[in-house]
C-alpha cells in the first residue's frame, strides 16, 4: 500500500515561485510506482492534470502550465517535485499528488493549497 504526502503549498504573490514536494511510502509487500502526477483543483473547479512523469522521467504538461512549471522526480527516494514559476491568480488551487502503476492508480495525497495572491 501507497501513501502519499505533499508539502509546499503556500501564499505566493503573482509572478513569484514556489516549490511542491511529494513523498509516497509503501507499506508492506507491494508493487512499485510507474508514473507520478500532480493535479489541481481550483474553488468550484474539478480536478485537472498539471504535470505528470514517468519513472523514464518522461514528462508532460498542461498548456496553462508548459514553460512555467516543471516535474521532476527521484525513483531510489519515491519523491516528485513540481517547481512553479511565473504564477498568476489562475493557479490558486489545491494541489494533489498522484502515484499510478501503469494505468491504474495507486493512491492520492491529501492537497496543498497553493494561493497566488498580491
Amino acid at each position: 500500500q501507497w501513501q502519499l504526502v505533499e508539502s509546499g503549498g503556500d501564499l505566493v504573490q503573482p509572478g513569484g515561485s514556489l516549490r511542491l514536494f511529494c513523498l509516497a511510502s509503501r507499506t508492506g509487500n507491494t508493487f512499485s510506482i510507474t508514473h507520478m502526477g500532480w493535479y489541481r483543483q481550483a474553488p468550484g473547479g474539478q480536478r485537472e492534470v498539471v504535470a505528470r512523469i514517468t519513472s523514464s522521467h518522461s514528462t508532460d504538461y498542461a498548456d496553462s502550465v508548459k514553460g512555467r512549471f516543471t516535474i521532476s522526480r527521484v525513483n531510489a527516494k519515491n519523491t516528485v517535485y513540481l517547481q512553479m514559476n511565473s504564477q498568476n491568480p489562475e493557479d490558486t488551487a489545491v494541489y494533489y499528488c498522484n502515484a499510478r502503476r501503469d494505468t491504474i492508480v495507486v493512491s492520492w495525497g491529501q492537497g496543498t493549497l497553493v494561493t497566488v495572491a498580491s
